[in-house]
């Protein structure tokens, strides 16, 4: 046994490497009520973190919002490409996409994608919340929730989840198990079963592709 030996790293490359840092005898902290997964630690020697919301505002810690970045290795702008630059920063902080929150002792934690959000009946609805409890059914191996447009509540959620086993789960059990733990707004209003979920050379779950597929199925 190696022991206490994986650093997580947190970070993109428009910051030229790590944003947070997570040292081996901390992958056992807990997290903060309603987050079910763990920090990916604590801001490295000279970057800022900043919560913001859309408008820009600091956010306070414990509330959900977008991670802005600022600091030397945070890059000097896409090259060319004044659009591009004018939505990633924003009073001198560096707009990573990712949402996410900190705690009161400074520790960061993602919580989705920005972009992978969207608005059912006015409520923001965020998937990685509902890909967390899903994959804890033992009938789900993966999965993945995206949002598609709705004639009554603008958008709503549809999961599209990879079998466990030889047999999709039951949806109406599904719906269920989630209204345990979820609010009703949050449920996805569709369950689909794919043999596999795309995803990039990077193996990372292309929604944009899931969205196009079921646009045509």
């Amino acid at each position: 046994m190696l022991g206490d030996v994986l650093v997580q790293y947190y970070g993109l490359g428009e910051v030229t490497g790590n944003i947070t840092v997570l040292p081996p005898d901390e992958h056992g902290r807990p997290s903060p009520e309603g987050i079910e997964f763990g920090t990916c630690g604590r801001v490295r020697t000279g970057m800022q973190v900043s919560i913001q919301d859309t408008t820009g505002t600091e956010l306070s810690p414990g509330q959900q919002g977008e991670i802005c970045v600022a600091g030397p290795a945070v890059f000097p702008g896409y090259l060319d490409n004044d659009a591009a630059n004018a939505e990633s920063f924003r009073d001198g902080w560096f707009r990573t996409g990712d949402l996410g929150m900190v705690d009161d002792e400074g520790y960061v934690y993602v919580t989705g994608r920005a972009s992978d959000m969207f608005i059912s009946g006015g409520s923001n609805v965020y998937p990685r919340e509902i890909e967390e409890r899903l994959l804890r059914h033992p009938s789900i191996a993966e999965v993945a929730v995206v949002g598609v447009p709705d004639p009554r509540w603008g958008e709503v959620g549809v999961a599209v989840c990879v079998a466990a086993g030889a047999r999709p789960a039951d949806t109406d059990e599904l719906r269920s198990w989630l209204g345990e733990s979820l609010a009703r707004y949050k449920i996805p209003k569709r369950f689909v079963w794919w043999d596999d979920i795309p995803k990039s050379g990077y193996g990372k779950v292309v929604k944009r592709t899931i969205k196009q597929r079921l646009e045509t199925s």
